[in-house]
């Protein structure tokens, strides 16, 4: 499973893609991941960045919440935030 639920927090485990022509996700990635496409470059921290934005824009949860556990120079990346209703109508939704 891609992501687990421990009280109030979500940790999500990522296949990070940048140069995208557009950032998305992309589905099941493997055993354990889910792969999230980005537009940004890979450069001086820019995907990271973009992935954040892009989580708390699609998860509706604010920017500073969402952190960074593991992966920073990595493309396999474990990140936490908030659990928001967001979150939960996702999963829901696309059967997760």
């Amino acid at each position: 499973m891609f992501y687990s639920i421990k009280q109030d927090e979500v940790l999500l485990h990522i296949k990070a893609q940048p140069n995208a022509s557009k950032s998305e996700f992309c589905g099941l990635y493997g055993d354990g991941l889910i792969k999230i496409r980005l537009k940004a470059p890979a450069v001086e921290g820019a995907a990271n960045e973009a992935l954040i934005t892009f989580l708390a824009k699609s998860f509706k949860v604010p920017k500073k919440s969402i952190m960074l556990k593991s992966g920073k120079t990595s493309k396999h990346k474990t990140i936490a935030m908030p659990l928001s209703e967001k979150f939960k109508e996702w999963i829901i939704t696309n059967g997760y």
